[in-house]
């Protein structure tokens, strides 16, 4: 048989977690679907690569040896995709960039001077990715570089640059009990229905549900937001509120919306992320091109 490169990737997380549900977070999959691929492969292969006898699962003989295989077949397939991406971003000459957030901030503009400056010819392009990818396009190559909030899920993978760190605000309906408020204790929303990102998001929706500061408090999810239009009209129709970044709060306060700082939460990272081992010229300009004078 002939085993498509998504099966290999699958091999190789479950080999590498030996456990199938680190394993789907990682790939941004459900663990039915990654444990029905894995059986299609075995099935293809007619051999175990697992033995799922016991609670902790271990690779077989089979599975140890292609191991190591499956690992150079993606790594020259990685290779060869970066190789045709640099010639195509050559001809090109466009950079994309990811965003999973209202940037402002500043950033944005100087990007695009200092980068101007290194590449006159070169374009920038960015990409707005909804919520459900946490990596902003970066997991499924559709970007080159993203600004997005951290954690970011599959951290190993990617190099984060910390741009901005600021306190997290809340965002409500302008007859909610907040209003007229001018700063509000996280512990006192404890009970407050909370919009959350989509679960794919995984540690980053935990993060602005304040999972971490809750203690053994349950969370009530009031709904579920994919971007800032979707997260505006949940505010509106009374679903929940939300925590926001100090940085967006202006974005949230118009008409029949109302933004105030929470005291008592850690901050947010606003970070520039690029996959771990990047090795094009452009890239590293960008990159360059946002670093703090």
């Amino acid at each position: 048989m002939d085993a498509h490169l998504r099966d290999l990737r699958y091999f190789v997380a479950v080999a590498e977690e030996l456990n199938f549900t680190r394993a789907a977070e990682r790939l941004y999959v459900s663990q039915p679907a990654l444990s029905k691929q894995i059986r299609s492969l075995e099935d293809g292969l007619r051999v175990k690569l697992f033995d799922r006898e016991h609670r902790a699962i271990a690779l077989t003989a089979a599975g140890r040896a292609l191991l190591p295989a499956a690992r150079d077949v993606l790594r020259e397939w990685d290779a060869a995709q970066k190789a045709v991406a640099d010639a195509a971003a050559a001809e090109a000459a466009v950079l994309t960039v990811g965003l999973s957030t209202s940037v402002g901030r500043g950033l944005l503009q100087r990007g695009r001077e200092r980068f101007a400056e290194r590449r006159p010819t070169w374009r920038l392009k960015f990409r707005q990715v909804n919520w459900g990818d946490a990596t902003a396009g970066l997991a499924a190559g559709e970007v080159d570089v993203a600004l997005l909030w951290l954690p970011v899920p599959g951290q190993s993978e990617f190099t984060t640059r910390v741009l901005a760190t600021e306190p997290r605000w809340v965002a409500f309906r302008d007859d909610h009990w907040l209003a007229g408020r001018t700063s509000v204790g996280f512990a006192e929303l404890l009970d407050e229905p909370f919009l959350a990102l989509p679960s794919s998001a995984g540690p980053l929706r935990d993060h602005w549900l304040a999972l971490p500061d809750r203690g053994d408090h349950p969370v009530r999810i009031g709904g579920t937001v994919c971007n800032a239009e979707e997260t505006f009209a949940a505010i509106e129709d009374g679903s929940g509120i939300v925590l926001l970044a100090e940085g967006n709060a202006a974005i949230y306060q118009r008409p029949g919306i109302g933004a105030i700082p929470v005291t008592g939460l850690r901050p947010t990272e606003l970070a520039l992320a690029w996959t771990t081992g990047e090795h094009r010229a452009a890239v590293r300009d960008f990159i360059d091109a946002l670093a703090p004078r």
